[in-house]
């Protein structure tokens, strides 16, 4: 009796102009390729600096809309949806985008954030790393900053020696 209630009912949305949401797994198996292609992409863009952090920001977040957005199509049926939906989805990125540059302008038109009174490590350099070949640490690069040794009292020499190792004698 279900089944026959669930026919008339789906013949019954049909008439009055309504759209089944059908779509085959061909098409989700393509968006699911697409978007691991992007996310490789992501990947790779992480590790190239473009310049500046904010170029580095947009480059990311223009593949993360993308990805979204295509999510938001095909996987919750939003192209399929009254045009509405989708107006309201394309607006509510566009706000985003923009209150997101207005962060980026203010990051971007400030100097050092920290404080005068700052007494933390600035730059440290980098930890050694292990040699992948000889399992041996390398060293880190050499610091800036010249090392500062005290200087060695003459007391803490020892005895004053002569020439060819000799004890001198007072």
């Amino acid at each position: 009796m279900s089944t026959h209630s669930n026919t008339l009912e789906h013949a019954e949305t049909l008439k009055h102009g309504e759209h089944k949401h059908e779509h085959g797994w061909k098409g989700y198996l393509v968006i699911l390729i697409i978007l691991l292609v992007l996310t490789i992409i992501t990947v790779t863009a992480s590790r190239v600096d473009f310049g500046s952090s904010t170029a580095n920001v947009i480059i990311a977040m223009t593949i993360a809309t993308i990805k979204a957005s295509l999510v938001a199509l095909f996987f919750m049926h939003l192209k399929d949806d009254k045009p509405i939906n989708g107006l309201i989805f394309v607006s509510s990125l566009l706000f985003l985008a923009v209150f997101l540059g207005f962060c980026l302008v203010d990051a971007d038109s400030r100097f050092d954030t920290r404080p005068t009174t700052y007494k933390g490590p600035v730059d440290q350099p980098a930890l050694p790393t292990l040699d992948a070949a000889a399992n041996n640490p390398v060293p880190a690069p050499a610091a800036s900053a010249p090392v500062v040794t005290a200087p060695a009292t003459p007391a803490a020499a020892g005895p004053a020696t002569g020439e060819h190792g000799a004890a001198k004698q007072h």
